[in-house]
């Protein structure tokens, strides 16, 4: 895996042990977060709620920054999260005395997706992509043969996720050299299901969202390779694993508060489950696994956080 698309998740533990929101022996879990990574947990939560049906798994889809304001207020015992938490956010969380952990789960290509009558593109470059996104485009590259002359003149019709959205964040990042750096005249949504509809219902449109939503439309879209510097590649479980779909590759992240850990055993159970049933999950909902190693490290991880936070009680 190349290190710099794959940075190994760390433990942040601030110095208090966090909010209490919950009375110990509530077994309610309370998840948000990411639309991306909300169907890998959502399956976990299935065989879960299958192994504890006395356990109430709740799971909202407010994008990874929306998932992180009520996780940094401790409003919720889990976030998923598409990008890593940033430093504006630790800060809320460090003045609302949330400590917590942040746990990497699974890999994710971000698809670039067409119309599946879109006969003139089959690759497009980081750099064509930048000058269809970048903010310097707003209003000023509207039509296809801007991008390349032989495109059809005709108006680019454009769909991505909303700046809440941590697919958002990754991809202006890694496209456009800054997070949340992007034009703003585009179809906007948190619901990646309202941007399959807009593709697939336009022969001029052009949109990004996760691999797996892409899976599961396949018949409505086209799927268009990237051109890294290296040639072109189209994202797949082989091409996200090894780093060669660069640079729209990323982790997907669990953050878990220790206030939950420590009020409620069950928060710990599914999370032990989480890690151990994912691996087997992930194809069926279209993401890429970590190695066997990596998941032992990542519950190494948690052990030793769940640890830490029984020593402060």
């Amino acid at each position: 895996m190349k290190k710099v698309l794959f940075t190994s998740a760390m433990a942040f533990l601030m110095f208090a042990c966090g909010n209490n929101k919950k009375d110990k022996g509530d077994s309610g879990i309370s998840i948000d977060g990411s639309s991306t990574v909300y169907p890998v947990t959502e399956a976990i939560a299935e065989e879960f709620r299958n192994e504890d049906p006395k356990v109430n798994v709740t799971i909202g889809v407010s994008g990874s920054g929306g998932g992180f304001q009520k996780f940094t207020r401790g409003d919720i015992d889990i976030a998923n999260a598409s990008r890593s938490i940033k430093e504006d956010e630790k800060a809320i969380a460090e003045e609302n005395d949330i400590s917590f952990l942040e746990l990497e789960v699974a890999y994710d290509g971000l698809a670039v997706i067409a119309h599946p009558e879109n006969d003139w593109l089959d690759c497009i470059t980081v750099e064509e992509l930048r000058m269809i996104w970048e903010p310097a485009a707003q209003g000023e590259i509207m039509r296809w043969n801007q991008i390349r002359s032989e495109w059809p003149d005709e108006e680019i019709h454009l769909f991505g996720p909303g700046v809440a959205s941590g697919t958002f964040d990754y991809f202006t990042e890694a496209i456009n050299g800054k997070s949340g750096s992007s034009r703003g005249d585009y179809t906007a949504s948190e619901d990646d299901n309202v941007l399959v509809q807009g593709v697939s219902g336009d022969k001029y449109g052009l949109g990004f969202f996760g691999l797996a939503y892409y899976s599961e439309n396949s018949d409505k879209l086209k799927l268009v390779g990237v051109d890294g510097g290296e040639g072109c590649v189209e994202p797949s479980t082989e091409t996200v694993s090894n780093g060669t779909y660069a640079p729209l590759s990323r982790p997907l992240f669990l953050y878990v508060n220790s206030s939950a850990v420590q009020n409620n055993p069950k928060v710990i159970d599914f999370i032990e489950f989480y890690l151990e049933e994912v691996p087997g999950l992930l194809k069926d909902v279209g993401y890429v696994p970590l190695t066997d190693e990596e998941y032992k490290r990542e519950q190494e991880k948690f052990r030793d956080f769940v640890e830490n936070v029984k020593l402060e009680e």
